[in-house]
């Protein structure tokens, strides 16, 4: 029986679906909504499976569309940039060649989950993440323009309404009416800011594990909730190794050639690249904070480390792994903190 591999090339007006079912590959060209793309995929015979580069509106596909297929694969499109940038390049080139690494087998598929709070929350926490960095960008640029002018903001006076006002009055006209200008979006980042953590600090009051984690050394609120949302369930991964190297804090072994006697070259250990980056900030900011607040077991596991000979950053990237097994066993036993699980 012949399985139809369906390549989806997505745009916000148009998708292009790509058939590949032995020989042939057939075209349609779909305007990007559920109703008519369901059309199309129905009237595929079965099996068939649904192919989808991971993007912004994947889970959205994912949600809709699973039903009326027999598999749907996200898949990962920095494995298929290689093969999908050679040659011409169009939509409809696009859709056919990931029907046909999905016919080859050759796709590596992204995790999404089910649970549409869990969707939810990881948007929440997406949101927040975006808006720390908007303020942070705002608040920059308050402080550069106060240097063109050759000004220092006195201590508390860019973020307390009541000192600014005062400060403002001291300062020339014209800067002073820039500042005003670019105060607006300050503020209005930062109350973007606060309201997303108020929304974050009411959803966690579901999940438990949150309120566990902050116990451990360097967990906050922020960093427990954006752990869960993003690793979704502790069974996700097969072993801790690969748990680590989407924190970005485990390892991978290069190695290439043999040196004069034919013997293969030690190979060298290095942080994989391909993480997610808001947990490896969620990771490496509790193991700092961790050792920075001192006597817990991650500090004390750092300095011991350290005085072994271990070069610091090595230490913490040790550490966090250690922070990263601690969170994951607390999930899957359901247990309290204890310095000593893991």
């Amino acid at each position: 029986m012949t399985t139809y591999h369906i390549g989806a090339d997505v745009d916000s007006r148009i998708t292009e679906l790509a058939v590949v079912g032995g020989p042939t590959v057939t075209h349609f060209t779909v305007p990007t909504a559920i109703p008519p793309l369901m059309e199309v995929l129905k009237a595929i015979r079965s099996p068939k499976v649904l192919v989808i580069e991971e993007g912004p509106m994947a889970d959205w596909f994912c949600r809709h569309l699973r039903p009326v297929v027999d598999e749907l694969v996200i898949c990962d499109p920095r494995r298929n940039k290689l093969i999908c940038d050679d040659g011409d390049k169009t939509n409809r080139i696009d859709a056919k060649k990931l029907g046909e690494l999905s016919q080859a087998k050759m796709l590596r598929p992204v995790y999404h989950t089910d649970a549409q709070d869990r969707v939810c929350l990881k948007q929440w926490v997406s949101l927040y993440a975006d808006r720390v960095i908007q303020a942070v960008r705002e608040i920059n640029k308050l402080r550069a323009r106060c240097r063109m002018w050759g000004v220092h903001p006195p201590a508390g006076a860019l973020r307390n309404l009541q000192r600014r006002d005062p400060w403002l009055k001291t300062l020339d006209p014209a800067l002073a009416g820039q500042l005003r200008l670019l105060f607006l979006s300050f503020d209005a980042a930062s109350e973007i800011v606060l309201r997303c953590r108020q929304e974050l600090a009411r959803r966690a009051k579901a999940y438990e594990i949150v309120a566990r984690w902050q116990d451990m050394p360097g967990v906050g609120l922020i960093r427990a909730i954006t752990f869960l949302a993003y690793m979704d369930t502790p069974w996700r991964f097969a072993t801790r190794k690969k748990a680590w190297r989407y924190c970005g804090v485990g390892l991978q072994r290069y190695a290439s050639g043999t040196d004069r006697w034919g013997r293969e070259k030690p190979g060298t250990q290095r942080l994989a690249w391909a993480a997610n980056k808001r947990l490896k900030n969620v990771v490496m900011g509790a193991t700092m904070s961790a050792i920075h607040q001192g006597d817990n077991v991650i500090a004390l596991g750092y300095q011991q480390r350290v005085a072994q000979g271990m070069c610091p950053g090595n230490a913490r990237h040790a550490m966090a792994r250690k922070q990263v097994d601690r969170m994951m066993a607390m999930w899957k036993k359901g247990s309290a903190y204890s310095p000593e699980l893991a």
